[in-house]
């Protein structure tokens, strides 16, 4: 009995054996799935070389191109005036900014002034006796001399006996002295150079004023520059009278400004080149930062696209039958997003969106209206 059993088993093993081996037989001749290809839809454009402006970015403060430090180079009490002395104060040319209190010195001058009339009048009636062909003159002189002016030129001398005669007499020493004190006199008035507006004051009426002291700083406030460094690179492209573009920070104004002069040198620390944009409007500022774009020269036969679609190498890419494809380029500026490019052919058919994970070979379709995008 038992055997039997044992047979029945063996032959029920060595069916279910066949079938299953029948089964795997019949799994593996099933013919294998075939993968459908993904073709991307890529944004593409048509290149057509035309003349690129290169615009050159920059940024600077606004600096006015008439601006003066004041300084005294004399020592007094400051005296009031009739406009204060305060920023934000507008003046006239010839308007007087400072008047230091002079009276002594005044004195000082008007004493010398005295002595040189003083000592002419003594020569007088040497002149009528010795050289009465040049009395006259003097006697003119003597009556125009007005102490509470300037003191006039003297007469020229027409001979050496009469040079000789005055100078000895201490006349011509004595002449220079006086004006070298009202050379000195005048300084104690400091008076407007230009319309302008005061943009610091750093003394008030009252004050002692001492010899060197800095008072405050006066500007044109018609006229600024700002200055800019550009890499060394652009030195070639500057002009001096170019138009440039200027923004402020929000972008919300737009000036107008030329490039009125360019270092000759440049920083051997930073290798920058420093130039100069003069801008003139109403609501300009000393002080304000603006944004500048210059324009330095014009690339003829170029195009400009985004930086991110420049490939190492100095290569972008193309489609070609629905392929991409890779060629060679030549970069000729950079900007901080994009990049003008050389030697691409007209009718080329470049991509203008960046392809994840692209390679020469992949097959891809360009991008029309109206279609459903496949770019990953």
């Amino acid at each position: 009995m038992r055997n039997i059993i044992l047979s029945i088993l063996g032959i029920l093993l060595i069916v279910g054996s066949v079938f299953f081996a029948k089964r795997l037989i019949d799994n593996k001749q099933k013919p294998k799935p075939v993968p459908t290809k993904v073709v991307k839809t890529v944004f593409t454009d048509t290149v057509s070389n035309s003349t690129i402006p290169i615009v050159i970015p920059a940024n600077g403060i606004l600096v006015a191109k008439r601006r003066v430090e004041i300084y005294s180079e004399v020592q007094g009490i400051f005296r009031s005036g009739t406009v204060l002395f305060k920023p934000g104060q507008e003046y006239k040319k010839g308007e007087t900014l400072i008047r230091i209190d002079a009276s002594e010195y005044y004195a000082s001058v008007q004493s010398s002034k005295s002595n040189l009339y003083n000592a002419i009048a003594a020569i007088m009636p040497d002149l009528k006796l010795d050289f009465p062909e040049v009395f006259q003159k003097w006697q003119t002189y003597l009556n125009s001399f007005d102490l509470s002016k300037t003191t006039p030129k003297l007469p020229e001398m027409t001979s050496e006996k009469e040079n000789y005669f005055i100078t000895g007499r201490g006349i011509v020493s004595s002449y220079y002295n006086v004006k070298n004190l009202e050379q000195r006199l005048a300084k104690y008035t400091i008076r407007a150079p230009f319309n302008g507006i005061l943009t610091e004051a750093l003394v008030t009426e009252g004050s002692l004023i001492r010899n060197g002291q800095k008072l405050g700083a006066f500007i044109d406030p018609s006229v600024y520059e700002m200055e800019v460094a550009l890499s060394k690179s652009y030195a070639s492209l500057l002009r001096v009278g170019e138009t440039v573009q200027l923004n402020n920070l929000e972008h919300t104004e737009t000036f107008t400004g030329k490039v009125s002069r360019v270092n000759g040198s440049i920083d051997a620390t930073t290798q920058t080149i420093t130039a100069f944009i003069e801008v003139k409007d109403k609501q300009l500022k000393e002080g304000m930062y603006l944004e500048a774009n210059l324009n330095a020269k014009e690339e003829p036969d170029a195009i400009e696209i985004n930086r991110s679609l420049l490939l190492e190498n100095e290569q972008v890419y193309v489609v070609r039958d629905s392929v991409l494809d890779i060629i060679d380029v030549k970069p000729v500026y950079f900007s901080e997003t994009t990049v003008v490019l050389k030697d691409v052919p007209n009718g080329t058919v470049i991509l203008t969106k960046p392809v994840s994970g692209a390679y020469a070979g992949m097959l891809v379709k360009p991008f029309v209206e109206g279609t459903t995008s496949q770019q990953d």
